[in-house]
């Protein structure tokens, strides 16, 4: 059993299929790519997101969806998370990436608020950042979903990163079919 944060299992927790290896998985983190992409981004990640990119380095979460009590954006009681951005400049959707950080608030106008790490099953139009607003670069972010349709609406998910991890459930808990 791998874990992070001292007791979260780590075994499920990625679903590893060729797109995300593809699109999101980079090779393994070393400190001094760390220190670069920290450098290039003006931000110090939060020592929760670092921990679980040592163990794998971005991907698709198997467990997708974080519950909310207000409407955000598509889902009146979630936010679905297509995949999670590696520290890394090589694959597309990494935090240096052609499809990283930078790229959302260059290139789609996000505000810049600090780092675009996740995405959303919405090609763009919502995204998931670590909020520096509060913090300052160098302290714990909080995590907020962004919404481009509602002129950038931000809207807060969770106080830190490792909160937002450990609050993803499945998809299968929204599967209207069900009902």
């Amino acid at each position: 059993m791998t874990t992070v944060y001292g007791n979260f299992d780590l075994t499920d927790f990625w679903h590893n299929s060729d797109y995300a290896l593809n699109k999101y998985v980079e090779a393994p983190l070393t400190d001094e790519l760390l220190e670069e992409i920290q450098k290039d981004l003006g931000y110090t990640l939060p020592a929760a997101y670092v921990e679980l990119m040592r163990h794998q380095n971005g991907g698709r979460p198997a467990r997708t969806c974080l519950p909310t009590e207000d409407f955000i954006a598509w889902a009146e009681d979630h936010v679905a998370v297509t995949g999670i951005f590696g520290i890394g400049r090589e694959k597309e959707c990494s935090l240096g990436g052609r499809f990283g950080s930078r790229f959302w608030v260059d290139h789609w106008g996000y505000p810049p608020i600090g780092v675009y790490f996740a995405d959303c099953p919405s090609a763009g139009h919502e995204m998931i950042c670590l909020d520096y607003r509060a913090c300052g670069p160098s302290g714990e972010p909080s995590v907020v979903h962004v919404y481009q349709e509602h002129d950038y609406k931000i809207s807060p998910l969770a106080p830190n990163f490792e909160t937002f991890i450990r609050a993803l459930v499945s998809e299968e808990e929204y599967d209207e079919e069900d009902e």
